[in-house]
Protein backbone atom coordinates (compact mmCIF):
# COMPACT_ATOMS: atom_id res chain seq x y z
CA UNK A 1 0.00 0.00 0.00
CA UNK A 2 1.27 3.37 -0.91
CA UNK A 3 2.40 5.77 1.86
CA UNK A 4 0.51 8.96 1.30
CA UNK A 5 2.45 10.28 4.24
CA UNK A 6 5.37 10.88 2.02
CA UNK A 7 3.22 13.35 -0.20
CA UNK A 8 2.17 15.31 3.18
CA UNK A 9 5.79 15.79 4.41
CA UNK A 10 6.92 17.05 1.33
CA UNK A 11 4.45 19.38 0.97
CA UNK A 12 5.10 20.77 4.85
CA UNK A 13 8.81 20.69 3.96
CA UNK A 14 8.03 23.04 1.44
CA UNK A 15 9.86 20.92 -1.10
CA UNK A 16 8.29 21.22 -4.17
CA UNK A 17 9.92 18.75 -6.04
CA UNK A 18 9.87 16.08 -3.54
CA UNK A 19 5.84 16.75 -3.28
CA UNK A 20 5.34 16.46 -7.52
CA UNK A 21 7.87 13.32 -7.53
CA UNK A 22 6.03 11.68 -4.73
CA UNK A 23 2.67 12.46 -6.75
CA UNK A 24 3.91 11.20 -9.78
CA UNK A 25 5.22 7.97 -8.06
CA UNK A 26 1.43 7.64 -6.39
CA UNK A 27 -0.07 7.91 -9.74
CA UNK A 28 2.56 5.57 -11.48
CA UNK A 29 1.22 2.96 -9.22
CA UNK A 30 -1.77 3.87 -9.94
CA UNK A 31 -3.17 4.90 -6.47
CA UNK A 32 -6.19 6.56 -6.97
CA UNK A 33 -6.66 10.42 -7.50
CA UNK A 34 -9.17 10.99 -5.36
CA UNK A 35 -7.04 9.46 -2.22
CA UNK A 36 -3.59 11.42 -3.18
CA UNK A 37 -5.52 14.63 -3.40
CA UNK A 38 -7.29 13.85 0.35
CA UNK A 39 -5.20 11.67 1.90
CA UNK A 40 -1.59 13.31 1.06
CA UNK A 41 -1.97 17.34 -0.86
CA UNK A 42 -5.32 18.46 1.49
CA UNK A 43 -3.88 16.84 4.76
CA UNK A 44 -0.59 18.52 4.57
CA UNK A 45 -2.23 21.83 4.00
CA UNK A 46 -4.17 21.15 7.46
CA UNK A 47 -0.96 20.53 8.99
CA UNK A 48 0.12 23.65 7.36
CA UNK A 49 -2.89 25.63 8.45
CA UNK A 50 -1.85 24.75 12.09
CA UNK A 51 0.92 25.63 12.05
CA UNK A 52 0.67 28.96 10.55
CA UNK A 53 -2.36 29.74 13.64
CA UNK A 54 0.72 28.76 16.41
CA UNK A 55 3.02 30.94 14.34
CA UNK A 56 5.39 27.83 13.13
CA UNK A 57 4.62 29.29 9.54
CA UNK A 58 3.86 32.77 7.67
CA UNK A 59 2.44 33.79 5.20
CA UNK A 60 4.94 33.83 2.25
CA UNK A 61 5.37 30.03 3.21
CA UNK A 62 1.80 29.06 2.94
CA UNK A 63 1.96 30.51 -0.16
CA UNK A 64 4.76 28.57 -1.07
CA UNK A 65 2.85 25.58 -0.43
CA UNK A 66 -0.51 26.41 -1.84
CA UNK A 67 1.58 27.07 -4.85
CA UNK A 68 2.88 23.84 -4.91
CA UNK A 69 -0.75 22.25 -4.49
CA UNK A 70 -2.10 24.10 -7.28
CA UNK A 71 1.20 21.96 -9.55
CA UNK A 72 -0.19 19.15 -8.04
CA UNK A 73 -3.68 20.00 -9.01
CA UNK A 74 -2.89 20.12 -12.41
CA UNK A 75 -1.50 16.85 -12.68
CA UNK A 76 -3.91 15.09 -11.23
CA UNK A 77 -7.33 16.75 -12.22
CA UNK A 78 -6.96 15.03 -15.67
CA UNK A 79 -7.26 11.77 -14.06
CA UNK A 80 -10.34 12.59 -11.74
CA UNK A 81 -12.91 11.55 -14.38
CA UNK A 82 -16.23 12.97 -13.57
CA UNK A 83 -15.54 13.23 -9.91
CA UNK A 84 -15.60 17.15 -8.13
CA UNK A 85 -12.34 17.32 -7.05
CA UNK A 86 -12.86 20.09 -4.01
CA UNK A 87 -16.43 18.80 -2.82
CA UNK A 88 -16.61 19.21 0.59
CA UNK A 89 -18.58 22.18 0.41
CA UNK A 90 -19.32 25.91 -1.98
CA UNK A 91 -17.67 28.51 -0.19
CA UNK A 92 -18.58 32.36 -1.45
CA UNK A 93 -16.31 35.00 -0.27
CA UNK A 94 -15.26 38.52 -0.98
CA UNK A 95 -14.73 42.04 0.90
CA UNK A 96 -17.99 44.42 1.10
CA UNK A 97 -18.65 47.51 -0.57
CA UNK A 98 -16.87 50.69 0.26
CA UNK A 99 -13.48 48.17 1.20
CA UNK A 100 -10.75 47.84 -1.24
CA UNK A 101 -8.59 45.40 1.06
CA UNK A 102 -7.98 42.15 -0.32
CA UNK A 103 -4.75 40.79 0.75
CA UNK A 104 -6.36 38.99 4.26
CA UNK A 105 -9.48 37.90 2.17
CA UNK A 106 -7.50 36.37 -0.47
CA UNK A 107 -5.59 33.94 2.04
CA UNK A 108 -8.77 33.22 3.63
CA UNK A 109 -9.42 31.82 0.03
CA UNK A 110 -6.61 30.24 -0.92
CA UNK A 111 -6.54 28.15 2.31
CA UNK A 112 -9.95 27.15 2.10
CA UNK A 113 -9.46 26.09 -1.23
CA UNK A 114 -6.77 23.71 -0.46
CA UNK A 115 -8.24 22.73 2.10
CA UNK A 116 -10.84 21.23 -0.27
CA UNK A 117 -13.61 23.36 -1.01
CA UNK A 118 -14.88 24.90 -3.77
CA UNK A 119 -14.03 28.81 -3.39
CA UNK A 120 -15.82 31.66 -5.75
CA UNK A 121 -13.99 34.55 -4.62
CA UNK A 122 -16.31 37.91 -5.62
CA UNK A 123 -13.45 40.05 -4.85
CA UNK A 124 -13.67 43.53 -3.60
CA UNK A 125 -16.33 46.45 -2.91
CA UNK A 126 -18.94 44.03 -3.59
CA UNK A 127 -22.49 45.39 -3.27
CA UNK A 128 -24.91 43.52 -1.16
CA UNK A 129 -27.23 41.93 -3.83
CA UNK A 130 -23.99 40.30 -5.43
CA UNK A 131 -23.39 38.32 -2.41
CA UNK A 132 -27.12 37.19 -2.19
CA UNK A 133 -27.15 36.53 -5.63
CA UNK A 134 -23.76 34.58 -5.66
CA UNK A 135 -25.15 32.86 -2.39
CA UNK A 136 -28.25 31.78 -4.97
CA UNK A 137 -26.60 30.83 -8.08
CA UNK A 138 -23.51 28.91 -6.01
CA UNK A 139 -25.91 27.12 -4.10
CA UNK A 140 -23.30 28.10 -0.93
CA UNK A 141 -22.71 26.67 1.94
CA UNK A 142 -21.03 29.52 3.92
CA UNK A 143 -20.66 33.29 3.31
CA UNK A 144 -17.54 34.82 4.53
CA UNK A 145 -17.47 38.56 4.67
CA UNK A 146 -14.67 40.79 4.86
CA UNK A 147 -14.12 44.33 6.38
CA UNK A 148 -10.82 46.41 7.11
CA UNK A 149 -12.67 49.57 7.43
CA UNK A 150 -14.78 50.28 10.45
CA UNK A 151 -16.90 52.49 8.36
CA UNK A 152 -17.66 49.31 6.16
CA UNK A 153 -18.26 47.29 9.11
CA UNK A 154 -22.11 48.36 8.94
CA UNK A 155 -22.73 46.40 5.86
CA UNK A 156 -21.45 43.07 7.33
CA UNK A 157 -25.10 43.40 8.67
CA UNK A 158 -26.66 44.89 5.64
CA UNK A 159 -25.52 41.52 3.74
CA UNK A 160 -26.45 39.18 6.41
CA UNK A 161 -30.21 40.17 6.76
CA UNK A 162 -30.53 40.10 3.24
CA UNK A 163 -29.27 37.13 2.69
CA UNK A 164 -31.59 35.49 5.67
CA UNK A 165 -34.55 37.06 3.96
CA UNK A 166 -33.79 35.03 0.43
CA UNK A 167 -32.97 31.66 1.98
CA UNK A 168 -35.71 30.71 3.98
CA UNK A 169 -34.36 27.73 5.35
CA UNK A 170 -31.26 29.38 6.80
CA UNK A 171 -29.07 26.86 5.40
CA UNK A 172 -26.22 29.27 4.75
CA UNK A 173 -23.92 30.11 7.47
CA UNK A 174 -22.07 33.83 7.82
CA UNK A 175 -18.59 34.14 8.76
CA UNK A 176 -17.07 37.14 9.38
CA UNK A 177 -13.39 38.56 9.46
CA UNK A 178 -11.07 41.66 9.41
CA UNK A 179 -8.96 43.68 11.87
CA UNK A 180 -11.71 46.09 13.24
CA UNK A 181 -14.20 43.23 14.03
CA UNK A 182 -14.56 40.92 16.96
CA UNK A 183 -16.53 37.83 18.13
CA UNK A 184 -18.67 40.15 19.48
CA UNK A 185 -19.56 41.95 16.72
CA UNK A 186 -20.56 38.48 15.37
CA UNK A 187 -23.05 38.24 17.86
CA UNK A 188 -24.45 41.66 17.53
CA UNK A 189 -25.02 41.43 13.95
CA UNK A 190 -26.42 37.82 13.54
CA UNK A 191 -23.32 36.08 11.97
CA UNK A 192 -23.00 32.67 12.84
CA UNK A 193 -18.87 32.59 13.27
CA UNK A 194 -15.84 34.97 13.75
CA UNK A 195 -12.19 33.91 12.39
CA UNK A 196 -8.82 36.46 13.43
CA UNK A 197 -6.69 34.93 10.31
CA UNK A 198 -6.86 32.59 7.58
CA UNK A 199 -6.22 29.46 9.43
CA UNK A 200 -8.69 29.65 11.72
CA UNK A 201 -11.08 30.59 9.22
CA UNK A 202 -10.41 27.03 7.78
CA UNK A 203 -11.54 25.85 11.19
CA UNK A 204 -14.57 28.04 11.87
CA UNK A 205 -16.06 27.15 8.13
CA UNK A 206 -15.54 23.28 9.24
CA UNK A 207 -17.33 23.85 12.09
CA UNK A 208 -20.17 25.51 11.07
CA UNK A 209 -20.52 22.93 7.89
CA UNK A 210 -20.45 20.09 10.94
CA UNK A 211 -23.22 22.13 12.56
CA UNK A 212 -25.00 21.75 9.51
CA UNK A 213 -25.31 18.23 9.29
Amino acid sequence: MFDFTQIKQALIDLDRNRTLASVKNALNRNENPQDILEQGLIAGMEVIGDKMEMEEMFIPEVLAAADTMRACLDVIKPLLGSTEVLSKGNIVIGTVKGDLHDIGKNLVAMMLETSGFKVINLGVDIPTEDFVTAVYQNSADVLCLSALLTTTMPVMKDVINSVRRSTSDNRVKVLIGGAPVSQDYANKIGADGYAPDAASAVKAVKSLLHRNK
